[in-house]
This record gives C-alpha cells, sequence and structure tokens, in this order.
C-alpha cells in the first residue's frame, strides 16, 4: 500500500485522499491514479440521483476493481461504460480491503446512491481478508507495521458482529500484538517461507512448482462449513439482503485458475450457492476468459505483479458487459 494516497477513515478503514491527482511507479511504467471527492478512484462525482436517461451501476471490489498497476480509464469498470450505452459506473473500488469492510463502504457511502445494478467485483482471495484483522505493510524504510482494520464475527444464530469500528489509527508492532491475535494478520496465504522461498527462484520456477504441486491458493472454498466460507457467506448474504437493485456476483479468479495452474471447482459451487439462496445474479468470468489462447492468458498479468493488465481489465470488462447488459435492458448486446 501506497500511504501517501490514502487517508484515515473510521469506519472502513481508510480511502483514497480525495481529489488527489498522482502519477505511481509501477514495472509497467507507471499510471496515472485520479480521485473523485468522496475518496475513490472514480472519474464521476457521486451523485445522489441519476441523470434523465442514464443508468447506473455501483460496483465494489479491492485493488482489482479500484486498479492498482493501470490508469483510471483501462479499468474494467471503466471500460464497461464503452461498452454499454448510456451507463454510467461508479467505482467504489478500495485497494486492500475485504469484502467485509467493502460491505460498510457500501453501508457509509453508496446506500443511499440511486443505481440500477449492484456489481460485487470479489477477488476470490478476499475470503482470507474478511477472517483478518490485521494486514501488513512497509513503510518507506522498510519497517514492517500492522493496520488494523474492520472485522465481523459471526454471534448466536449466525448473526454477525462488527469489531474495530472506530478503527484503531495507530499502526501496531507486530511483536507487540498478543499472541492470541496474530493468527487473524493476513499473511496472503499458507506455508509463507515456501510461497517466498518459490517466488525468490523466479516466475518460471514458480509456475512449474505450482502444476506440479496443483497448488490451491485458496482451500477456504473447499469446505462449505469452513469458518471463513461461513464468515464470507453471512457478509454476502447481508449485504444482498440490504440491496435496493439487483445485485451480480461477480468472482474475479486468480491468475493461477486463469492459467489453469489451480482448479476453481471450489469457489464456483460456493458463490453458486449464495447465489441460489438469495436471487443475486451469478457471473463467472473464467470461462470466457478461459477460450483465450494460454500465451494471451498470460498476458492479463504483467510480468512480476499479478494485478490484472489493460489486456485482463478489457476481456473482463467484455465477459461481464454480456451478463449485464440484459439485466440493463440493452436487448440483444
Amino acid at each position: 500500500m501506497n500511504r501517501q494516497l490514502y487517508e484515515y477513515h473510521p469506519v472502513f478503514g481508510y480511502r483514497f485522499i480525495p481529489g488527489v491527482k498522482a502519477r505511481v511507479e509501477h514495472e509497467a511504467g507507471g499510471y496515472l491514479v485520479r480521485v473523485n471527492q468522496s475518496g475513490f478512484r472514480c472519474d464521476h462525482e457521486f451523485e445522489a440521483a441519476r441523470r434523465p436517461g442514464r443508468r447506473r451501476i455501483l460496483l465494489f471490489g479491492d485493488s482489482y476493481t479500484a486498479g492498482d498497476g493501470v490508469s483510471n480509464k483501462h479499468r474494467y469498470g471503466d471500460v464497461l461504460e464503452t461498452l454499454l450505452p448510456d451507463v454510467e459506473v461508479y467505482n467504489f473500488g478500495m485497494s486492500g480491503t475485504g469484502t467485509d469492510q467493502q460491505y460498510l463502504i457500501y453501508r457509509e457511502m453508496a446506500r443511499e446512491v440511486e443505481h440500477d445494478l449492484l456489481v460485487l467485483g470479489i477477488l476470490v482471495e478476499n475470503i482470507r481478508r474478511v477472517a483478518s484483522r490485521y494486514r501488513p505493510y512497509r513503510t518507506p524504510e522498510g519497517a514492517l507495521h500492522l493496520l488494523a482494520k474492520p472485522y465481523f464475527t459471526l454471534g448466536p444464530g449466525g448473526s454477525l458482529e462488527l469489531h474495530h469500528v472506530p478503527v484503531p489509527e495507530k499502526a501496531v508492532d507486530p511483536a507487540t500484538l498478543p499472541p492470541e491475535e496474530r493468527r487473524y494478520v493476513d499473511q496472503g496465504g499458507d506455508h509463507t517461507w515456501l510461497r517466498q522461498t518459490v517466488n525468490a527462484l523466479g516466475a518460471r520456477v514458480k509456475g512449474l512448482a505450482q502444476r506440479i504441486t496443483r497448488y490451491q491458493p485458496v482451500p477456504e472454498y473447499d469446505d462449505a462449513d469452513s469458518p471463513a466460507w461461513r464468515l464470507m457467506r453471512a457478509i454476502l448474504e447481508r449485504w444482498i439482503g440490504e440491496a435496493r437493485a439487483p445485485v451480480v456476483i461477480c468472482p474475479i479468479p486468480l491468475y493461477h485458475y486463469i492459467e489453469e495452474l489451480a482448479s476453481p471447482r471450489g469457489y464456483q459451487a460456493r458463490f453458486a450457492d449464495v447465489a441460489q439462496a438469495t436471487g443475486a445474479h451469478l457471473h463467472d468470468p473464467l470461462p470466457d476468459l478461459l477460450k483465450y489462447p494460454a500465451e494471451e492468458r498470460r498476458r492479463f498479468r504483467f510480468e512480476s505483479d499479478c494485478h490484472l493488465s489493460p489486456a485482463g481489465h478489457r476481456a473482463l470488462a467484455e465477459s461481464l458487459a454480456r451478463r449485464l447488459a440484459p439485466l440493463l435492458g440493452h436487448a440483444g448486446e
């Protein structure tokens, strides 16, 4: 996280600094960040009422939706506007957040905004963030610190209980974290030391190791009764139940699935269960993405950065547009 782009928010943790314009260094040569006055990377200022003749999508997600690595115009939400006539997309994506924080952003910032569709762009890795209470970051000097995040737990009868609101503002030294809290630090996956070792050997060795081991990046989805999934499902069901417009769940696959390094069956089954139980629309873009040749799919992410490249954003937007068009009344598109 580039903390120079963000400011503290007491409910969902942080937001972009309102009105900021900046160029961020990146392996692809840098990208432009432009933020509206509400503190989100969106070229629209958020207005409560729709304009006559326009339809509106509210889009939520993490860095894959906010667009880490690409300028605003290349993100799938912005590309959607070029594919769907008379549609504006309000992008509420916030880098580094989990689905729990995204739900809180909806409640705090978007619930009263008129819209025709609510699209949840859920990076499948978000299940880990939902189960965490702290996220690590490094200072410009290289020191490792922790940021507290708001989080939910499941109470009696499956009720959701919110904690860390107001969100603790002060960074936490990992050495001072109580032992019982350390398992709630988001480490980005299991077997941290092994992943770091494989990553250090380079992309080719990493890919080979993943193919040989059939590495599963998010095994939490494999069991419908896993604690992380039960919590994720409860948050989604509450969010969908409170929505004031049709909801589209769009699970965004990690590159492991796009490049056929791991099986997606676990997360596909879990999100299908939620859609069936709630009546939400489910759009799984993975089948569309897998139609591209393997070498083209590899270009859907950057060489080192796993975020979507402009090509990946466009492929995702084209897949999603085909699903959204009939829901918005674009017959035949």
